[in-house]
């Protein structure tokens, strides 16, 4: 943990960064805090929260030393990949774990965005988890940048794309950019035909300039389903040709095997994502994912090139390492 220095002149700020510094540095219980500045217990542990929420606490988790670190290590050798492998509790349910998961993942994007970056999002369950435990980082010329289309038979997918990316935005005082195209199209032919209008080469151009992708793998079944499996993005013959194909999830909407392969697979001929190859332009690629169906997908992605840098759950890191 870090706490900043002088960041500001006002009497509140000031107070902020010395209940932190006591809190944090001085490991001093919050009544004794508030015993010190003449406040109660429950103004310490609001004032605590706002130094984090307000960027004038920085919480920096780390691996733990015993077994998720080997973990990390064993991961890190294995795929060429910087591995976070956070710890869970034995008793922890999947839902706990994507929790554990999206906490630190918040915290490291945190760290990297800054000013005058991009970053591109791809939607599902695991990236909501994440932008429900962002705090706040004013940046100045920042974009956040849709990564794959929304829209289904069923719905637009705009709102729930938007209110993804706006927690983005207001953490980072972003801009942001959607892609109002569908997650598949119907035909392959359609979706060359909308590539080559302007407008939706201005959106692949943004995407194809950022500087962080933060991304998820999807998994076929799993307690905590995969988005892309469950709200009506596609039919019972897709999943049947998707069973024929060996596919066990997809990054980005863009389908893989087991061994990583995806470029022959008919349905992404129509998915709207970018395709490992396309995200490998991209300098920060970070992949989170949590649960013991996530275990095939996370590998078949490592195995395609898309991720620089991994967060895992300690159970799923396991289940990956031991096949």
């Amino acid at each position: 943990m870090t706490s900043a220095g002088d960041r500001g002149t006002s009497r509140g700020e000031a107070e902020l960064v010395a209940a932190a510094s006591m809190y944090y540095h001085q490991d001093m219980k919050m009544d004794a805090i508030g015993r010190r500045l003449h406040v109660s217990r429950s103004t310490v542990s609001r004032m605590l929260k706002q130094a984090r929420d307000g960027g004038l606490v920085e919480i920096i988790l780390r691996p733990s030393p015993t077994r998720s670190s080997s973990l990390s290590r064993e991961l890190a050798d294995a795929y060429g990949v910087e591995t976070y492998v956070v710890p869970v509790s034995g008793l922890a349910t999947e839902a706990e774990r994507l929790t554990q998961v999206a906490v630190f993942t918040a915290r490291l994007v945190m760290q990297w965005m800054d000013s005058d970056m991009i970053m591109g999002v791809a939607w599902g369950t695991t990236i909501a988890a994440v932008a429900g435990q962002l705090g706040k980082k004013a940046t100045l010329g920042s974009t956040i940048v849709q990564l794959n289309g929304a829209a289904n038979t069923r719905t637009s997918g705009a709102l729930y794309a938007e209110s993804l990316l706006s927690q983005f935005a207001l953490c980072f005082d972003a801009e942001i950019q959607l892609f109002p195209v569908p997650a598949f199209f119907d035909y392959a032919e359609t979706r060359e035909a909308m590539w080559r209008e302007r407008s939706t080469r201005r959106v692949l151009e943004l995407q194809h300039r950022a500087d962080i992708a933060l991304f998820s793998v999807g998994a076929l079944a799993g307690a905590v389903p995969s988005h892309v499996y469950t709200a009506g993005y596609l039919e019972q013959e897709d999943f049947a040709l998707l069973r024929r194909e060996g596919v066990v999830g997809d990054v980005c909407t863009v389908f893989l095997r087991e061994d990583g392969t995806y470029s022959d697979l008919v349905l992404n001929e129509r998915a709207t994502g970018p395709t490992p190859a396309q995200l490998q332009v991209i300098p920060r690629r970070l992949c989170a994912a949590a649960g013991d169906a996530k275990a095939k997908p996370i590998r078949a992605a490592l195995q395609a090139g898309v991720a620089t840098h991994l967060v895992v759950d300690e159970r799923t890191a396991k289940r990956m390492i031991d096949g």
